[in-house]
């Protein structure tokens, strides 16, 4: 394999001038032009998009210029877009695959490639592992075709909107009269959620909008601490809620008008009750193993089957494929629809949020209390501690075997090994733990009945996990 590349759930990221640059874009790009031949797949050609990120469009002209001189057309994106607008494009122009350029929700010395198949959605296991095989042999597949393919450069973001346009109600969301901060967090995603609002007369300001490739004060990834300018900016403004999405707005977080962070296993909820009883959809539900069980107790209301997944979007897509799934989302804020991609959308999503605002003529805030009040409180944390591999895996089976009896005062009383181990408590009270697959950190999950609770579990097992 070219020195520093490793593929993990969507594709490949690396720093910046280290392992990303432009020899291993144009390895990549060469395996996966050699994976679409020797499957007669290549004909179609290949979406190629790119977010804001430092060298993203050199980048991407980089991996057009090597699909194109192994004979394979490519769609070059005319401007930065967001990972779903890239999707999309894949699907409408019957493409063979898509390739974005970004580091999603990393920091600032981060780039990488997003591999998406022909259903517009993250590529299988079995996708990436045999472009990840033909990364070894690339130098031998370059410039194999007699003549070189066109590049034909599109916009991506025109249709996109007006896709998404067709999926909420903006007439609704205007009449309501709430007004919205947004915060594309320097990311793909600026001036889109802007220009959808004002297009109909909904009153919203922008911030974090401007291009800097730096992420000044933040990193693009729509979780505390880096929502605090979006904070500053729905109290001072008055306005009625804030979204923000991520480097290439596939992902979304929220704020209540009060600048409480509605996390995303409340945004999934959220979505899934609204879906149901607002619009009066039906369908499957997939969630990831370290998603809430509210998700559970909403779809038993209503008779919902709910499929439980290892963690990594790609088993979320798979089942989009083959079930008739209504939703599915994953602990780290990507959330997919029925009616459009097996693919995240924080775009959609947030519109989504104000859409549910507007019929209810509630707050996020609101909403959730509801939530609580009809479901029970339920709070979540997170913590990655930098340990040895030989911690990480004692602290695993030191869970797995069940030599931890209890956490915060509650004893254990089941344990799942889904994706990593998960101890049950009782109360939909859970904790999980779960190595990292490419980096010596060890995963700590909770939910619990209050935030107490649940800073007292994930301390307890942090401690246990430093002193393994």
């Amino acid at each position: 394999m070219a020195p520093g590349i490793k593929f993990g759930t969507d594709g490949w990221r690396g720093l910046i001038g280290e392992d990303f640059n432009i020899a291993n874009v144009r390895a990549v790009a060469r395996a996966v032009a050699a994976y679409l031949r020797a499957r007669r797949k290549a004909r179609p050609g290949v979406v190629v998009g790119y977010d804001m990120r430092f060298l993203s469009e050199e980048s991407a002209r980089w991996a057009a210029e090597t699909l194109a001189a192994d004979g394979i057309p490519v769609f070059l994106g005319a401007a930065p877009a967001p990972t779903p607008a890239v999707s999309l494009a894949v699907v409408s122009n019957h493409a063979a695959a898509g390739l974005m350029v970004t580091a999603s929700h990393n920091p600032y010395r981060w780039n990488g490639i997003k591999i998406k198949a022909d259903y517009g959605g993250s590529a299988s296991p079995a996708i990436v592992q045999a472009i990840e095989q033909n990364v070894r042999f690339s130098a031998k597949t370059a410039g194999n075709a007699r003549k070189p393919a066109a590049i034909r450069q599109m916009d991506f973001v025109t249709p996109y909107l007006e896709k998404i346009r067709s999926l909420v109600d903006l007439g609704g969301i205007r009449d309501s009269g709430f007004r919205f901060a947004i915060d594309p967090m320097y990311g793909a995603g600026r001036g889109l959620l802007v220009r959808l609002f004002r297009d109909v007369g909904i009153a919203c300001a922008e911030i974090h909008g401007e291009h800097n490739p730096l992420f000044p004060g933040l990193n693009p990834e729509p979780i505390d601490p880096h929502v605090a300018g979006l904070r500053q900016a729905v109290t001072a403004g008055g306005f009625d809620a804030g979204f923000a999405t991520d480097g290439d707005a596939d992902r979304v977080g929220a704020l209540d008008r009060s600048g409480v962070f509605i996390d995303s296993h409340k945004i999934f909820s959220l979505l899934l009750k609204h879906l149901v009883e607002g619009r009066g959809q039906r369908g499957e539900v997939v969630r990831t193993f370290s998603t809430t069980q509210m998700i559970d107790k909403i779809a038993r209301k209503h008779a919902l089957h709910v499929h439980v997944t290892p963690i990594g979007f790609k088993y979320v897509c798979e089942l989009m494929l083959s079930r008739n799934v209504l939703i599915g989302g994953e602990e780290s804020g990507g959330i997919a629809l029925a009616g459009h991609l097996p693919e995240r959308d924080g775009i959609l999503i947030s519109l989504l949020l104000a859409e549910l605002m507007a019929e209810r003529s509630k707050t996020l805030g609101e909403l959730v209390r509801e939530l609580e009040q009809e479901y029970g409180p339920h709070y979540y944390g997170r913590v990655d501690l930098e340990i040895s591999r030989n911690a990480i895996e004692r602290t695993l089976r030191l869970a797995k075997t069940r030599k931890v009896a209890r956490l915060a005062g509650k004893p254990v009383i089941a344990t799942e090994c889904l994706d990593g181990v998960k101890m049950l408590f009782g109360d939909s009270a859970w904790l999980l733990v779960r190595a990292s697959g490419t980096e010596n950190l060890l995963r700590l999950y909770a939910e619990g009945a209050s935030p107490e609770q649940v800073k007292l579990m994930l301390a307890e097992m942090t401690g246990m996990a430093q002193s393994q």
